[in-house]
């Protein structure tokens, strides 16, 4: 990890980031957070596993695919960030 106070969020890859987390942030905001995105894929999930899939179009899907996976991504920015927190120095 580096020295700075804030660490980029790794999900969309450019060369000057724009969301950042603050890795000084209490460990309950970092923590609820990375799950809020977590819980809004399960929740996205769960609704779309309760549709038939042949209905979907085929640009839903990439885009559902695209949304899941950035807010994955991030909830685990927002967990790694967290873990080196809690590790010992």
């Amino acid at each position: 990890m580096t020295d700075s106070s804030f660490v980029p969020l790794t999900a969309i890859d450019c060369t000057i980031p724009a969301l950042l987390i603050d890795r000084n942030a209490p460990l309950d905001v970092l923590h609820a957070n990375a799950a809020a995105r977590v819980l809004a894929v399960t929740q996205l999930m769960e609704s779309f596993s309760s549709r038939e899939v042949q209905e979907a179009d085929s640009v839903d899907l990439k885009h559902l695919a695209i949304v899941s996976a950035q807010l994955l991504r991030d909830g685990c920015d927002l967990m790694d960030v967290l873990g080196w927190r809690l590790r010992p120095v």
